[in-house]
C-alpha cells in the first residue's frame, strides 16, 4: 500500500522573486493625484538613478493612438472618468518591461485601486520595492494642471475635480495597504520642483548606479 504524504501547507508569502522575462526586476509604484508634479520627477530618476519610467496613461494613451479595438473601449472609459479594467493595464505593462533591456522600473499612476494592486502581483508575481507617494493638496494640483496646457482633454475644472475625487477613493487604500507593510514613501509635493528632488535623491540613493 503506497504511503500517504501530507501535502506541503500552502502559505500566502509575499512575493519574493520578482521574475519577469527572465531577469529579477525592481519595481517602484508612483502615486500622487493629477498634478501632483510625478512625471516631472519620474524624468529625473530615469536620468540620474537610472530607471526606466512606465507611465500607465501613456502606455493606455499610445494603445488608444494605435486605433486597435482595445484602444477605442479604453478611449470611451477615460471618456466617462472611468478606471480602466487592471488586466488590460497590467497586460501593456508586462509587455513593456518583458520588451526593455533594463530591470529597474518605475511604474507611475498604477496600482489605481485595491483591485489593481491585487491583480498586478497575482498577473505579475512582482512586488514593489516601495510606493513613492506624492501627497499634495486639491488646491495646489487644480492650480497646476489649468495653468498648464498640454492639450490633454481631461483638463477642465470640472473633470479635475472627478479625477481627484477618483485618486482619493481609490489610491488611498493602496497606499495604506503598503503602508502597513512599511513600504511607502511619501514626499510632500507642494514644495518647489528642486526642493521635491532632493527628497526623492535621498529615497533612491541606494539605487545610485555603481561608479566604475
Amino acid at each position: 500500500m503506497g504511503t500517504v504524504v501530507d501535502a506541503p501547507a500552502v502559505v500566502a508569502e509575499e512575493v519574493t522573486e520578482n521574475m519577469l522575462g527572465g531577469k529579477k526586476v525592481t519595481v517602484v509604484f508612483v502615486l500622487g493625484g493629477p498634478g501632483s508634479g510625478k512625471g516631472t520627477q519620474c524624468a529625473n530618476i530615469v536620468e540620474h538613478f537610472g530607471f526606466i519610467h512606465l507611465s500607465a496613461g501613456d502606455l493606455l494613451r499610445a494603445e488608444i493612438k494605435s486605433g486597435s479595438e482595445n484602444g477605442t473601449m479604453i478611449e470611451n472609459m477615460i471618456k466617462e472618468g472611468k478606471i480602466v479594467p487592471s488586466e488590460v493595464t497590467i497586460k501593456l505593462l508586462q509587455e513593456a518591461m518583458i520588451k526593455s533591456e533594463n530591470d529597474k522600473f518605475l511604474i507611475d499612476g498604477f496600482p489605481r485601486n485595491e483591485e489593481n494592486r491585487a491583480a498586478f502581483e497575482n498577473v505579475t508575481k512582482i512586488s514593489p520595492a516601495f510606493v513613492l507617494f506624492f501627497d499634495c493638496s486639491e488646491e495646489e494640483m487644480e492650480r497646476r494642471l489649468l495653468g498648464r496646457n498640454q492639450g490633454r482633454v481631461d483638463d477642465n475644472v470640472e473633470t479635475i475635480k472627478k479625477r481627484f475625487k477618483t485618486f482619493v477613493e481609490s489610491s488611498l487604500p493602496v497606499i495604506e495597504h503598503y503602508s502597513s507593510k512599511d513600504k511607502v514613501k511619501k514626499i510632500d509635493a507642494a514644495k518647489p520642483i528642486l526642493e521635491v528632488f532632493e527628497d526623492v535623491k535621498a529615497i533612491f540613493a541606494p539605487y545610485a548606479p555603481k561608479a566604475e
